[in-house]
């Protein structure tokens, strides 16, 4: 059993990169400039922002069954150069390795079936459990200290 790591598609956020600082609050986002290293993690392009480098922070509705008393919704960082990443099977990205993270696995009705807090090489033999149990669909993956969402993973298509 393998895992696959999914970005956020950049396509909803496009729009969004062309606006002025204005427009961008009206909308609750806010345009950034990434000041150190590791700090401004881009959701779609799965790579932290180097110093410098211009970001849009936004809230974003990350889990958003109706039915499910989980939805939940966060702050998030896309890159104003991001490109979309492709899926990642089998490895971690390097914007989750080096951090703490809060692991949450979802059932196909959207209820937390289980959760970690984790880092390094547990949170991959997490993972790999959790998705070998037929009843779990999806985990989300959040940073543990801030608990801004991260990507999603689940198993390989």
């Amino acid at each position: 059993m393998t895992y696959c790591i999914t970005p956020l598609p950049l396509a909803p956020f496009r729009p969004l990169l062309a606006l002025d600082d204005i427009a961008l609050a009206e909308h609750g986002a806010r345009r950034m400039v990434a000041q150190t290293p590791n700090s401004a993690p881009c959701r779609v392009s799965l790579i932290d922002a180097e110093p410098g480098e211009s970001l849009i922070l936004l809230n974003h509705a990350h889990l958003t069954a109706a039915a499910s008393p989980y939805r939940a919704n966060g702050p998030i960082f896309v890159r104003e150069a991001a490109v979309e990443a492709t899926p990642v099977i089998g490895a971690l990205p390097a914007i989750l390795n080096g951090r703490l993270l809060s692991l949450r696995a979802y059932d196909r009705s959207w209820m937390m079936t289980d959760a970690e807090v984790a880092e390094g090489d547990a949170v991959e033999t997490w993972l790999i459990a959790r998705l070998a149990d037929p009843l779990i669909e999806t985990v989300h993956i959040h940073t543990a200290r801030r608990g801004c969402y991260m990507a999603a993973a689940s198993r390989p298509a």
